[in-house]
């Protein structure tokens, strides 16, 4: 019976080649979130635009999704999921095709920051639309046993597509300029388009609640109700503030960090290697996390150990007294460390707010609205911190005080931590 229960199991823990299709449009959507931070001082020295601005061109890819990721949660099936990724990573094709123009000279003109705003906030759209589908298609497409696995390499999508963009970056850059890094992603978008469509089958109208438990809540009455329940339940608004502390410190610091090495006189090659590297920790982490949650560790003591490296590394990173060559801190290397365990210590939060999001969602047919809450959520943090993180640095003179914003995030993120250990032991319980 031992072996024949291992041979059951050895079957349906091969994740087919559909969902590492789904997985790639993910990485491909994610590398254009990363494909500015390297640009910044590209785009600085050829348009000529400060901190601030570089700071909502950041953040401006989230702006579709912290207003319609609610919306885009709810719609998902009646959209499709397939055909969703599908639109999502054309509109990404386009629109950073046209933003080469800009780099080029052939578009915008006088006007060339404003149209690079706004194509950055059309990749905003196409990035929601690419990856909300992402786990839903993931889980259709894989067999029982599987989709744990899969799910794991998908929750590591965002800091794989960043890290390969930082790491690229600035050699595609300092090859050709930000043009040509902007014409490759497109090119990149495209092949994911191209395999995604080739490979995984077409959306088909689903039956009641199938793959759900039976179909037992068949959408509850529609998307109104679904909504209803969604935001009448705390734990998807708890849920969506944890990601949203999280993900608004993670994407501030990595995605100032080659514009704070550059300034320090980094050389740009040893400063593409250090960046991503930094952000390919949170990897480790990411996986490290659903490894631990698969052997019992509690999901709020893993989200209180995160955020607590998160709040150490980066006070250890940035924390300094006084200016100048009179200032006291940490050697660049000790720094350097905290950074890395700052972006480690910080994947195990995604990883289990992924759980979370599924178990203590209202219902079966309300984990796509939950998901939706929160990636909006994440997306707002993301859009308001690296403008916040950058004028609390012009105001500063310097990136000294960015160990305050972090250590805000983390220290909610441990106080959230709390109030959903709360409420996961009451919904077993119930």
């Amino acid at each position: 019976m031992t072996v024949g229960g291992s041979s059951t199991a050895a079957a349906p823990a091969r994740v087919p080649a559909a969902a590492f299709a789904v997985v790639l449009g993910g990485v491909s959507a994610a590398l254009h979130l990363g494909k500015l931070p390297p640009a910044v001082p590209a785009l600085q020295a050829s348009m000529g635009i400060d901190l601030v601005q570089a700071g909502f061109l950041l953040s401006l890819v989230q702006v579709a999704s912290m207003t319609l990721g609610l919306v885009v949660g709810l719609a998902a099936d009646t959209i499709g999921l397939r055909r969703s990724m599908l639109a999502g990573l054309s509109i990404l094709t386009v629109a950073s095709l046209l933003g080469g123009a800009v780099g080029a000279g052939w578009l915008g003109g006088a006007f060339a920051v404003q149209w690079l705003l706004g194509l950055r906030a059309l990749e905003g759209i196409g990035f929601l639309l690419a990856v909300m589908p992402g786990p839903g298609l993931i889980r259709r497409l894989t067999p029982p046993g599987a989709d744990k696995a899969a799910l794991g390499v998908w929750g590591a999508y965002m800091p794989l597509g960043v890290a390969l963009a930082l790491l690229v970056g600035p050699a595609l850059i300092g090859w050709g300029g930000w043009a040509d890094w902007w014409w490759t992603l497109s090119a990149v978008s495209a092949g994911a388009a191209f395999w995604l469509w080739r490979i995984v089958p077409a959306d088909v109208r689903r039956v009641p609640a199938a793959g759900v438990a039976g179909g037992a809540d068949r959408g509850a009455d529609g998307w109104p109700s679904r909504l209803r329940l969604t935001l009448a339940a705390s734990a998807p608004w708890m849920i969506a503030a944890t990601f949203a502390v999280y993900s608004a410190q993670w994407m501030a610091v990595i995605g100032f960090l080659p514009a704070i090495y550059a300034a320090a006189g980094v050389p740009a090659g040893f400063n593409a290697v250090l960046t991503a590297l930094a952000a390919a920790t949170n990897i480790v982490g990411n996986l490290a996390g659903g490894r631990w949650l698969q052997r019992g560790v509690a999901p709020e003591r893993l989200l209180r150990t995160g955020f607590l490296a998160m709040a150490f590394g980066g006070i250890a990173a940035f924390a300094q007294v006084g200016q100048g060559a009179d200032a006291l801190g940490l050697p660049p290397a000790l720094r350097y460390v905290a950074v890395c365990l700052f972006s480690l210590g910080g994947g195990m939060v995604p990883a289990t707010l992924f759980l979370l999001g599924v178990r203590l969602a209202p219902g079966a047919s309300t984990v796509s609205t939950t998901v939706g809450l929160v990636q909006q959520a994440s997306s707002l943090g993301q859009f308001l911190a690296p403008p916040a993180v950058a004028w609390i640095a012009q105001r500063a003179g310097g990136w000294h005080w960015t160990w305050g914003a972090t250590l805000a995030c983390s220290l909610a993120g441990i106080a959230l931590a709390r109030r959903l250990g709360r409420i996961r032991l009451a919904a077993e319980v119930a």
